[in-house]
Protein backbone atom coordinates (compact mmCIF):
# COMPACT_ATOMS: atom_id res chain seq x y z
CA UNK A 1 0.00 0.00 0.00
CA UNK A 2 1.40 3.38 -1.02
CA UNK A 3 0.43 6.81 0.20
CA UNK A 4 -2.56 8.40 -1.50
CA UNK A 5 -1.83 10.86 -4.29
CA UNK A 6 -3.40 14.30 -4.20
CA UNK A 7 -6.00 14.62 -6.94
CA UNK A 8 -5.15 17.05 -9.75
CA UNK A 9 -7.61 19.54 -11.21
CA UNK A 10 -9.87 17.24 -13.25
CA UNK A 11 -11.78 20.02 -15.00
CA UNK A 12 -9.73 20.96 -18.11
CA UNK A 13 -9.20 17.47 -19.56
CA UNK A 14 -11.77 16.26 -22.12
CA UNK A 15 -11.50 12.49 -21.80
CA UNK A 16 -11.94 10.17 -24.82
CA UNK A 17 -14.74 7.57 -24.93
CA UNK A 18 -15.64 8.50 -21.35
CA UNK A 19 -18.68 9.79 -19.50
CA UNK A 20 -16.72 12.86 -18.39
CA UNK A 21 -19.22 14.20 -15.85
CA UNK A 22 -19.72 10.87 -14.13
CA UNK A 23 -15.98 10.14 -14.07
CA UNK A 24 -15.03 13.47 -12.52
CA UNK A 25 -17.50 12.89 -9.71
CA UNK A 26 -15.98 9.46 -8.98
CA UNK A 27 -12.52 9.40 -10.58
CA UNK A 28 -10.57 6.19 -11.19
CA UNK A 29 -6.95 7.37 -11.37
CA UNK A 30 -4.03 5.00 -11.95
CA UNK A 31 -0.60 6.29 -10.98
CA UNK A 32 1.79 3.40 -11.62
CA UNK A 33 1.93 -0.10 -13.08
CA UNK A 34 4.08 -3.21 -13.00
CA UNK A 35 3.50 -6.56 -14.64
CA UNK A 36 -0.18 -7.45 -14.33
CA UNK A 37 -1.08 -4.71 -11.85
CA UNK A 38 -1.93 -1.02 -11.68
CA UNK A 39 -1.69 1.07 -8.52
CA UNK A 40 -4.51 3.54 -7.95
CA UNK A 41 -4.18 7.10 -6.66
CA UNK A 42 -5.40 5.92 -3.27
CA UNK A 43 -2.79 3.15 -3.04
CA UNK A 44 -4.77 0.04 -4.07
CA UNK A 45 -3.47 -2.64 -6.42
CA UNK A 46 -5.75 -3.45 -9.35
CA UNK A 47 -5.29 -6.54 -11.53
CA UNK A 48 -5.38 -5.45 -15.17
CA UNK A 49 -7.77 -7.73 -17.03
CA UNK A 50 -7.59 -5.81 -20.32
CA UNK A 51 -3.85 -5.32 -21.00
CA UNK A 52 -4.24 -1.57 -20.78
CA UNK A 53 -6.47 -1.42 -23.85
CA UNK A 54 -5.67 -4.66 -25.68
CA UNK A 55 -2.08 -3.45 -25.99
CA UNK A 56 0.25 -4.31 -23.07
CA UNK A 57 0.81 -7.87 -24.27
CA UNK A 58 4.08 -8.20 -22.31
CA UNK A 59 2.55 -6.66 -19.19
CA UNK A 60 3.27 -3.22 -17.78
CA UNK A 61 6.68 -1.55 -17.56
CA UNK A 62 8.65 -4.56 -18.77
CA UNK A 63 12.23 -3.67 -17.80
CA UNK A 64 13.75 -4.55 -21.19
CA UNK A 65 11.29 -2.34 -23.08
CA UNK A 66 11.62 0.49 -20.56
CA UNK A 67 15.40 0.38 -20.78
CA UNK A 68 15.36 0.35 -24.59
CA UNK A 69 13.21 3.49 -24.65
CA UNK A 70 15.31 5.20 -21.98
CA UNK A 71 18.53 4.47 -23.87
CA UNK A 72 17.06 5.62 -27.19
CA UNK A 73 15.80 8.89 -25.66
CA UNK A 74 19.34 9.75 -24.65
CA UNK A 75 20.83 8.89 -28.03
CA UNK A 76 18.39 9.96 -30.76
CA UNK A 77 15.13 11.61 -29.76
CA UNK A 78 13.69 12.40 -33.18
CA UNK A 79 14.42 12.26 -36.89
CA UNK A 80 12.06 13.08 -39.73
CA UNK A 81 10.81 10.12 -41.74
CA UNK A 82 10.61 12.27 -44.88
CA UNK A 83 13.71 11.66 -47.02
CA UNK A 84 15.66 10.60 -43.92
CA UNK A 85 15.89 7.46 -41.83
CA UNK A 86 17.47 5.77 -38.84
CA UNK A 87 18.57 2.13 -38.48
CA UNK A 88 15.96 1.01 -35.94
CA UNK A 89 13.05 1.80 -38.27
CA UNK A 90 14.42 -0.56 -40.91
CA UNK A 91 15.21 -3.22 -38.31
CA UNK A 92 11.70 -3.13 -36.87
CA UNK A 93 10.11 -3.30 -40.33
CA UNK A 94 12.18 -6.38 -41.13
CA UNK A 95 11.22 -8.00 -37.84
CA UNK A 96 7.50 -7.35 -38.40
CA UNK A 97 7.69 -8.63 -41.98
CA UNK A 98 9.34 -11.80 -40.70
CA UNK A 99 6.35 -12.42 -38.42
CA UNK A 100 3.74 -11.64 -41.09
CA UNK A 101 2.15 -14.38 -43.21
CA UNK A 102 3.17 -15.28 -46.75
CA UNK A 103 4.27 -12.47 -49.04
CA UNK A 104 3.25 -9.61 -46.75
CA UNK A 105 6.77 -8.24 -46.54
CA UNK A 106 6.70 -4.42 -46.49
CA UNK A 107 5.68 -2.20 -43.58
CA UNK A 108 4.58 1.46 -43.49
CA UNK A 109 4.75 2.80 -39.92
CA UNK A 110 2.27 5.27 -38.45
CA UNK A 111 1.34 6.28 -34.89
CA UNK A 112 -1.93 4.49 -34.09
CA UNK A 113 -4.48 1.99 -35.26
CA UNK A 114 -6.72 4.75 -36.59
CA UNK A 115 -3.89 6.09 -38.74
CA UNK A 116 -3.04 2.56 -39.85
CA UNK A 117 -6.57 2.02 -41.16
CA UNK A 118 -6.75 5.32 -43.04
CA UNK A 119 -3.31 4.59 -44.49
CA UNK A 120 -4.38 1.11 -45.60
CA UNK A 121 -7.44 2.51 -47.35
CA UNK A 122 -5.30 5.02 -49.24
CA UNK A 123 -2.80 2.33 -50.19
CA UNK A 124 -5.62 0.17 -51.56
CA UNK A 125 -7.08 2.93 -53.73
CA UNK A 126 -3.66 3.93 -55.00
CA UNK A 127 -2.78 0.34 -55.85
CA UNK A 128 -5.77 -0.04 -58.14
CA UNK A 129 -5.11 3.34 -59.76
CA UNK A 130 -1.53 2.33 -60.50
CA UNK A 131 -2.88 -0.82 -62.15
CA UNK A 132 -5.11 1.22 -64.42
CA UNK A 133 -8.31 0.64 -62.43
CA UNK A 134 -8.74 4.05 -60.86
CA UNK A 135 -12.51 3.58 -60.72
CA UNK A 136 -12.07 1.13 -57.85
CA UNK A 137 -12.67 3.55 -54.96
CA UNK A 138 -15.45 1.87 -52.98
CA UNK A 139 -14.87 0.05 -49.68
CA UNK A 140 -16.86 -2.70 -48.00
CA UNK A 141 -16.78 -2.79 -44.20
CA UNK A 142 -18.91 -4.70 -41.75
CA UNK A 143 -21.65 -3.90 -39.26
CA UNK A 144 -20.32 -3.65 -35.69
CA UNK A 145 -16.80 -3.24 -37.05
CA UNK A 146 -14.37 -0.86 -35.37
CA UNK A 147 -11.55 0.60 -37.43
CA UNK A 148 -10.50 3.58 -35.37
CA UNK A 149 -11.86 7.10 -35.36
CA UNK A 150 -10.46 8.73 -38.49
CA UNK A 151 -13.00 9.63 -41.14
CA UNK A 152 -11.93 6.63 -43.18
CA UNK A 153 -12.14 4.34 -40.19
CA UNK A 154 -15.62 5.42 -39.09
CA UNK A 155 -16.81 5.21 -42.70
CA UNK A 156 -15.85 1.55 -43.09
CA UNK A 157 -16.63 0.86 -39.43
CA UNK A 158 -20.06 -0.21 -38.35
CA UNK A 159 -20.49 1.00 -34.78
CA UNK A 160 -23.48 3.32 -34.77
CA UNK A 161 -22.45 5.56 -31.87
CA UNK A 162 -19.14 6.34 -33.60
CA UNK A 163 -20.85 7.23 -36.88
CA UNK A 164 -24.12 8.97 -36.17
CA UNK A 165 -22.83 12.53 -35.65
CA UNK A 166 -20.67 12.44 -38.77
CA UNK A 167 -22.88 10.80 -41.39
CA UNK A 168 -22.76 13.75 -43.76
CA UNK A 169 -18.98 13.90 -44.01
CA UNK A 170 -17.92 10.25 -44.25
CA UNK A 171 -16.46 8.55 -47.32
CA UNK A 172 -18.89 8.10 -50.19
CA UNK A 173 -19.95 4.74 -51.52
CA UNK A 174 -19.10 2.56 -48.54
CA UNK A 175 -21.25 -0.51 -47.96
CA UNK A 176 -21.30 -2.98 -45.10
CA UNK A 177 -21.51 -6.73 -44.62
CA UNK A 178 -23.82 -8.00 -41.88
CA UNK A 179 -22.19 -8.85 -38.57
CA UNK A 180 -22.02 -12.47 -37.45
CA UNK A 181 -23.34 -12.24 -33.89
CA UNK A 182 -26.54 -14.23 -33.36
CA UNK A 183 -27.45 -15.42 -29.88
CA UNK A 184 -30.04 -17.87 -31.20
CA UNK A 185 -27.41 -19.80 -33.15
CA UNK A 186 -24.05 -19.26 -31.51
CA UNK A 187 -24.48 -18.27 -27.86
CA UNK A 188 -21.85 -19.80 -25.56
CA UNK A 189 -19.67 -20.94 -28.43
CA UNK A 190 -16.13 -21.81 -27.51
CA UNK A 191 -13.79 -20.33 -30.07
CA UNK A 192 -15.19 -19.88 -33.56
CA UNK A 193 -18.91 -20.70 -33.71
CA UNK A 194 -20.11 -23.39 -36.09
CA UNK A 195 -22.94 -21.21 -37.43
CA UNK A 196 -22.54 -18.15 -39.65
CA UNK A 197 -20.06 -18.84 -42.45
CA UNK A 198 -22.85 -18.27 -44.97
CA UNK A 199 -23.00 -14.61 -43.95
CA UNK A 200 -19.81 -14.06 -45.95
CA UNK A 201 -21.85 -14.77 -49.08
CA UNK A 202 -23.52 -11.39 -48.57
CA UNK A 203 -20.39 -10.00 -50.18
CA UNK A 204 -21.55 -11.51 -53.49
CA UNK A 205 -24.81 -9.58 -53.21
CA UNK A 206 -22.96 -6.35 -52.45
CA UNK A 207 -20.61 -6.91 -55.37
CA UNK A 208 -23.56 -7.50 -57.68
CA UNK A 209 -25.22 -4.30 -56.44
CA UNK A 210 -22.23 -2.01 -56.93
CA UNK A 211 -20.25 -3.95 -59.58
CA UNK A 212 -16.86 -5.38 -58.70
CA UNK A 213 -15.10 -2.85 -60.93
CA UNK A 214 -15.96 -0.07 -58.46
CA UNK A 215 -14.72 -1.81 -55.29
CA UNK A 216 -11.19 -1.38 -54.01
CA UNK A 217 -11.17 -3.49 -50.86
CA UNK A 218 -13.02 -5.31 -48.14
CA UNK A 219 -11.90 -4.50 -44.60
CA UNK A 220 -12.82 -6.57 -41.54
CA UNK A 221 -11.39 -7.18 -38.11
CA UNK A 222 -10.11 -10.74 -37.99
CA UNK A 223 -11.91 -10.85 -34.64
CA UNK A 224 -14.13 -7.85 -33.92
CA UNK A 225 -13.03 -6.66 -30.50
CA UNK A 226 -14.40 -3.26 -29.55
CA UNK A 227 -17.94 -4.40 -30.27
CA UNK A 228 -17.62 -7.20 -27.71
CA UNK A 229 -15.33 -9.99 -29.06
CA UNK A 230 -17.06 -11.78 -31.94
CA UNK A 231 -14.95 -14.74 -33.11
CA UNK A 232 -15.47 -15.39 -36.84
CA UNK A 233 -17.63 -18.40 -37.71
CA UNK A 234 -15.80 -21.47 -38.94
CA UNK A 235 -15.05 -20.99 -42.65
CA UNK A 236 -16.23 -17.36 -42.74
CA UNK A 237 -12.88 -15.70 -43.40
CA UNK A 238 -12.03 -18.33 -45.99
CA UNK A 239 -15.21 -17.46 -47.91
CA UNK A 240 -14.40 -13.76 -47.80
CA UNK A 241 -10.94 -14.52 -49.20
CA UNK A 242 -12.37 -16.63 -52.03
CA UNK A 243 -14.94 -13.99 -53.03
CA UNK A 244 -12.32 -11.22 -52.98
CA UNK A 245 -10.07 -13.32 -55.20
CA UNK A 246 -12.94 -14.00 -57.59
CA UNK A 247 -13.66 -10.29 -58.09
CA UNK A 248 -10.20 -8.76 -57.78
CA UNK A 249 -10.84 -7.08 -54.43
CA UNK A 250 -8.14 -6.53 -51.84
CA UNK A 251 -8.81 -8.08 -48.43
CA UNK A 252 -7.67 -6.03 -45.44
CA UNK A 253 -7.49 -7.56 -41.97
CA UNK A 254 -7.58 -5.02 -39.17
CA UNK A 255 -5.30 -6.72 -36.62
CA UNK A 256 -4.72 -3.73 -34.38
CA UNK A 257 -6.18 -5.81 -31.54
CA UNK A 258 -5.41 -9.37 -32.67
CA UNK A 259 -1.78 -8.92 -33.70
CA UNK A 260 1.21 -10.10 -31.66
CA UNK A 261 -0.04 -13.18 -29.91
CA UNK A 262 -3.56 -12.22 -28.88
CA UNK A 263 -5.16 -15.20 -30.68
CA UNK A 264 -2.17 -17.51 -30.28
CA UNK A 265 -0.40 -16.87 -33.58
CA UNK A 266 1.82 -14.00 -34.66
CA UNK A 267 -1.32 -12.62 -36.28
CA UNK A 268 -4.89 -13.87 -36.41
CA UNK A 269 -4.34 -14.44 -40.15
CA UNK A 270 -2.09 -17.34 -39.18
CA UNK A 271 -4.41 -18.52 -36.42
CA UNK A 272 -7.24 -18.86 -38.94
CA UNK A 273 -5.08 -19.85 -41.91
CA UNK A 274 -6.31 -17.03 -44.16
CA UNK A 275 -3.88 -14.62 -45.82
CA UNK A 276 -5.12 -11.07 -46.46
CA UNK A 277 -3.47 -8.59 -48.81
CA UNK A 278 -2.99 -5.94 -46.13
CA UNK A 279 -2.80 -6.08 -42.33
CA UNK A 280 -3.12 -3.09 -40.01
CA UNK A 281 -1.25 -3.22 -36.71
CA UNK A 282 -0.68 -1.14 -33.55
CA UNK A 283 -1.18 -1.79 -29.79
CA UNK A 284 0.92 -4.92 -29.19
CA UNK A 285 3.55 -3.72 -31.66
CA UNK A 286 5.22 -1.83 -28.79
CA UNK A 287 3.31 -3.57 -25.97
CA UNK A 288 1.62 -0.20 -25.50
CA UNK A 289 4.77 1.51 -24.23
CA UNK A 290 5.02 4.13 -27.01
CA UNK A 291 2.23 4.88 -29.53
CA UNK A 292 2.90 3.21 -32.87
CA UNK A 293 0.97 1.52 -35.67
CA UNK A 294 1.69 0.19 -39.11
CA UNK A 295 0.40 -1.27 -42.34
CA UNK A 296 1.86 -4.54 -43.61
CA UNK A 297 1.35 -5.07 -47.35
CA UNK A 298 1.80 -7.82 -49.88
CA UNK A 299 4.90 -7.56 -52.04
CA UNK A 300 2.89 -7.02 -55.20
CA UNK A 301 1.24 -3.95 -53.66
CA UNK A 302 4.57 -2.40 -52.69
CA UNK A 303 6.03 -3.24 -56.11
CA UNK A 304 3.11 -1.53 -57.86
CA UNK A 305 4.12 1.73 -56.19
CA UNK A 306 7.81 1.37 -57.05
CA UNK A 307 7.41 2.61 -60.62
CA UNK A 308 8.37 5.80 -62.42
CA UNK A 309 11.59 7.79 -61.91
CA UNK A 310 13.68 6.74 -58.91
CA UNK A 311 13.87 10.31 -57.61
CA UNK A 312 10.07 10.66 -57.46
CA UNK A 313 8.06 10.21 -54.26
CA UNK A 314 5.95 7.08 -54.77
CA UNK A 315 3.34 7.60 -52.04
CA UNK A 316 2.38 11.08 -50.88
CA UNK A 317 1.49 10.13 -47.36
CA UNK A 318 3.08 10.04 -43.91
CA UNK A 319 3.14 11.62 -40.47
CA UNK A 320 5.52 13.83 -38.51
CA UNK A 321 6.03 10.99 -36.04
CA UNK A 322 6.23 8.08 -38.51
CA UNK A 323 9.20 5.81 -37.65
CA UNK A 324 9.71 7.70 -34.36
CA UNK A 325 12.98 6.54 -32.72
CA UNK A 326 11.42 5.94 -29.29
CA UNK A 327 8.56 3.95 -30.82
CA UNK A 328 10.87 1.81 -32.95
CA UNK A 329 13.09 1.14 -29.91
CA UNK A 330 10.02 0.04 -27.96
CA UNK A 331 8.87 -2.11 -30.88
CA UNK A 332 12.19 -3.92 -31.28
CA UNK A 333 12.41 -4.52 -27.53
CA UNK A 334 8.80 -5.77 -27.40
CA UNK A 335 9.44 -8.25 -30.20
CA UNK A 336 12.57 -9.40 -28.35
CA UNK A 337 10.51 -9.99 -25.21
CA UNK A 338 7.80 -11.87 -27.09
CA UNK A 339 10.48 -14.12 -28.61
CA UNK A 340 12.76 -14.58 -25.61
CA UNK A 341 9.93 -15.28 -23.17
CA UNK A 342 7.96 -17.31 -25.75
CA UNK A 343 4.86 -15.29 -24.91
CA UNK A 344 2.81 -16.26 -27.95
CA UNK A 345 3.15 -19.93 -26.97
CA UNK A 346 2.29 -18.95 -23.39
CA UNK A 347 -0.89 -17.32 -24.65
CA UNK A 348 -1.82 -20.48 -26.54
CA UNK A 349 -1.22 -22.59 -23.44
CA UNK A 350 -3.34 -20.32 -21.25
CA UNK A 351 -6.22 -19.97 -23.74
CA UNK A 352 -8.03 -23.17 -22.62
CA UNK A 353 -7.69 -22.11 -18.97
CA UNK A 354 -9.10 -18.69 -19.83
CA UNK A 355 -11.92 -20.29 -21.81
CA UNK A 356 -12.90 -22.60 -18.98
CA UNK A 357 -12.88 -19.79 -16.42
CA UNK A 358 -15.08 -17.53 -18.54
CA UNK A 359 -17.55 -20.22 -19.53
CA UNK A 360 -17.88 -21.09 -15.87
CA UNK A 361 -19.93 -17.87 -15.64
CA UNK A 362 -22.72 -19.40 -17.71
CA UNK A 363 -25.84 -19.48 -15.59
CA UNK A 364 -24.89 -16.43 -13.55
CA UNK A 365 -27.56 -13.82 -13.05
CA UNK A 366 -27.95 -11.50 -16.09
CA UNK A 367 -25.44 -13.47 -18.27
CA UNK A 368 -26.82 -14.27 -21.73
CA UNK A 369 -23.63 -15.23 -23.60
CA UNK A 370 -19.94 -15.98 -23.15
CA UNK A 371 -17.48 -15.81 -26.05
CA UNK A 372 -13.74 -16.42 -26.35
CA UNK A 373 -10.83 -16.90 -28.72
CA UNK A 374 -7.21 -16.99 -27.60
CA UNK A 375 -6.85 -14.50 -24.75
CA UNK A 376 -9.89 -12.50 -25.83
CA UNK A 377 -13.14 -13.00 -23.98
CA UNK A 378 -16.56 -11.44 -23.48
CA UNK A 379 -19.42 -11.90 -21.06
CA UNK A 380 -22.65 -10.43 -22.45
CA UNK A 381 -25.28 -9.24 -19.99
CA UNK A 382 -28.98 -8.69 -20.49
CA UNK A 383 -29.48 -4.92 -20.70
CA UNK A 384 -31.35 -3.21 -17.91
CA UNK A 385 -34.82 -2.17 -19.15
CA UNK A 386 -34.66 1.34 -20.56
CA UNK A 387 -31.01 1.76 -19.53
CA UNK A 388 -28.73 0.13 -22.09
CA UNK A 389 -25.04 -0.12 -21.07
CA UNK A 390 -25.71 0.88 -17.44
CA UNK A 391 -25.61 -2.66 -16.01
CA UNK A 392 -22.23 -3.38 -17.59
CA UNK A 393 -20.83 -0.09 -16.31
CA UNK A 394 -22.03 -1.00 -12.83
CA UNK A 395 -20.07 -4.24 -13.20
CA UNK A 396 -16.97 -2.32 -14.31
CA UNK A 397 -17.15 -0.05 -11.26
CA UNK A 398 -17.83 -2.99 -8.93
CA UNK A 399 -14.87 -4.98 -10.27
CA UNK A 400 -12.61 -1.94 -9.96
CA UNK A 401 -13.57 -1.54 -6.31
CA UNK A 402 -12.73 -5.22 -5.78
CA UNK A 403 -9.34 -4.85 -7.44
CA UNK A 404 -9.88 -6.00 -11.04
CA UNK A 405 -10.00 -3.83 -14.15
CA UNK A 406 -12.39 -4.90 -16.92
CA UNK A 407 -13.77 -3.10 -19.96
CA UNK A 408 -17.28 -2.70 -21.32
CA UNK A 409 -18.68 -2.64 -24.84
CA UNK A 410 -22.35 -1.82 -24.61
CA UNK A 411 -23.75 -4.41 -22.21
CA UNK A 412 -20.82 -6.75 -22.70
CA UNK A 413 -17.91 -7.07 -20.27
CA UNK A 414 -14.67 -7.58 -22.21
CA UNK A 415 -11.49 -9.26 -20.97
CA UNK A 416 -8.15 -9.26 -22.81
CA UNK A 417 -5.36 -9.90 -20.31
CA UNK A 418 -1.65 -9.63 -20.99
CA UNK A 419 0.11 -12.75 -22.22
CA UNK A 420 2.04 -12.93 -18.93
CA UNK A 421 -1.07 -13.59 -16.83
CA UNK A 422 -1.01 -16.57 -14.46
CA UNK A 423 -3.68 -19.23 -14.02
CA UNK A 424 -4.42 -17.94 -10.52
CA UNK A 425 -4.92 -14.42 -11.89
CA UNK A 426 -7.33 -15.76 -14.51
CA UNK A 427 -9.27 -17.38 -11.67
CA UNK A 428 -9.23 -14.12 -9.70
CA UNK A 429 -10.66 -12.20 -12.64
CA UNK A 430 -13.44 -14.73 -13.25
CA UNK A 431 -14.41 -15.02 -9.58
CA UNK A 432 -14.42 -11.26 -9.08
CA UNK A 433 -16.60 -10.89 -12.14
CA UNK A 434 -18.93 -13.59 -10.85
CA UNK A 435 -19.36 -11.95 -7.46
CA UNK A 436 -20.04 -8.52 -8.93
CA UNK A 437 -22.46 -9.72 -11.62
CA UNK A 438 -24.47 -11.59 -9.03
CA UNK A 439 -24.94 -8.46 -6.93
CA UNK A 440 -25.71 -5.73 -9.50
CA UNK A 441 -29.34 -4.85 -10.13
Amino acid sequence: MTAATTLPDLGPLWMPFTANREFKKNPRLLVSAQGMYYTTHDGRRVLDGIAGLWCCNAGHCHPKIVEAVREQAGKLDYVTAFQMGHPQAFELAARVAELAPGSLDHVFFVNSGSEAVDTALKIAVGYHRLRGEGQRTRFIGRERGYHGVGFGGISVGGMVANRKMFGGVMLNGVDHLPHTHNLEHNAYSRGSPAWGAHLADELERIVALHDASTIAAVIVEAVPGSTGVLPPPQGYLERLRAICDKHGLLLIFDEVITGFGRTGGNFAAQTFGVQPDIITIAKGLTSGVVPMGGVVVDKRIYDAYMTGPEFAVEFFHGYTYSNHPLATAAGIAALDVYRDEDLFARGRKLAPVFEQALHGLKGCRHVIDVRNIGLMGAVELAPRAGQPTVRAMDVLRGCYEKGVLVRTAGDTVVLTPSLIISESEITQIAETLRSVIQTVA
